[in-house]
Parts: C-alpha cells; structure tokens; sequence
C-alpha cells in the first residue's frame, strides 16, 4: 500500500508564491509518473501538472509559466511550485503517483486559498 501525504498548501494573496510537497511511503512499486491536480469550485478534478521518470511534463495551459513541477525519485517526492498565483488558482491540490500497471495513487488534498 502506497501513500502520499502533501503539505504547503495555505493561504496567499494574488500574486504570491506556494510550494507544495509530496512524498510517497509505504510498500512503493516502481513509479512513472508523479505530479498533481487539483478540484476548483464548481468543477471536476482536473490535471495541474505531472512528470515522468524521463522527465516529460504535462502541464495544464492555464498553469503554464507559472507553475513548475518537479521530483525527486530518490526520495519518492514531488514538488509544485506556484507562482503569480490567481484567485482561480483556488482549490484542493492531489498529489497523484502511478505505475503502468496499477492504479493510480491519490494524497488526501491541501487546500490552496488565493485571495486578498
């Protein structure tokens, strides 16, 4: 069993900076892809922005040149660093990992609040 457990989340006024954190414990199978999404007001869950092992990024076009994702496989983590953050930044952030060959593996959110 895997799990992921975020921190960083909080609040911060337009324009400011978070950096979320995600390690991975537990009985961890080899991992592609690491990354996160995140649930906004009134909307599905939706991808924010991931990276596989090869360093390949999928990075949502709303986040793009803001926000960077990176990881440490090593340490099993994987970083988000927000900046110029928005007011529609504003939701619960999941860290996601996954294997070919298994489902994938969800933290249990932290909250980002963007407002003034």
């Amino acid at each position: 069993q895997v799990q992921l457990v975020e921190s960083g989340g909080g609040l911060v006024q337009p324009g400011g900076s978070l950096r979320l954190s995600c390690v991975a414990s537990g009985t961890i199978p080899w991992i592609n892809t690491m990354g996160w999404y995140r649930q906004t007001p009134g909307k599905q869950r939706e991808l924010v922005a991931t990276l596989t092992r090869g360093r390949d990024a999928n990075i949502a076009d709303s986040v793009r040149g803001r926000f960077t994702v990176s990881r440490d496989n090593a340490k099993y983590a994987v970083y988000l660093q927000m900046n110029n953050l928005k007011p529609e930044d504003t939701g619960v952030y999941y860290c996601y990992a996954k294997s070919n060959s298994l489902p994938p593996y969800w933290g249990q959110g932290t909250q980002v609040t963007v407002s003034s």
